[in-house]
């Protein structure tokens, strides 16, 4: 019976934007993982660290991978992926979602442009995302966009369940960091 109720809570909990605090703060170090994710449908292993060396990371959690905001988010990171690495930036997405809806979603609605990730139980605790719902996990992520520099700390923190933010303001802080 449980069950059935959290489904339903979840589902109304993406329907409705709401803003949501994340735990790890501007100027925490970001907890390094490695995971397994996609990008262009291809299975890829992702990790933060060896991403950092590259330069400051986009890491952004999205709930659940072909519902609504989630899709629009992720045409919005596709559409500035361009921009992204012009300041020499690599974005990120992560979710619960299994390897196979992950690797469909890469090429579906990420469009080939970026990397999705499984958001383990760990990382998501590490980075306290988890999306509750009467104070109980949903099983879902929380839409919260961190902004980490090379050296591994974060510069920006952005929760909120409405999508329409998190591009722009993860973008502003790279070129931010990028002018340094």
């Amino acid at each position: 019976m449980i069950k059935p109720v959290l489904s339903a809570a979840a589902a109304l909990a993406l329907l409705i934007p709401a803003a949501a605090n994340a735990e790890l703060t501007q100027g925490a170090v970001a907890p390094d993982f490695t995971t397994m994710g996609a990008l262009a449908g291809k299975p890829m292993k992702v990790n933060l660290k060896a991403l950092l060396a590259k330069g400051p990371v986009v890491l952004y959690f999205y709930p659940k991978a072909f519902t609504q905001g989630c899709t629009m988010e992720a045409h919005a990171f596709a559409e500035a992926t361009a921009d992204f690495a012009k300041a020499g930036a690599t974005v990120i997405g992560m979710s619960n979602d299994d390897l196979p809806t992950l690797q469909k979603f890469s090429t579906a609605e990420c469009r080939d442009k970026f990397a999705v990730a499984a958001a383990s139980k760990d990382v998501i605790k590490a980075y306290d995302v988890s999306l509750k719902v009467a104070g109980i996990s949903s099983g879902l992520t929380k839409r919260t966009s961190y902004v980490i520099a090379k050296n591994g700390k974060i510069v920006l923190v952005h929760s909120d369940m409405d999508y329409k933010d998190h591009v722009k303001l993860t973008l502003e802080a790279v070129q931010k960091l990028k002018k340094g």
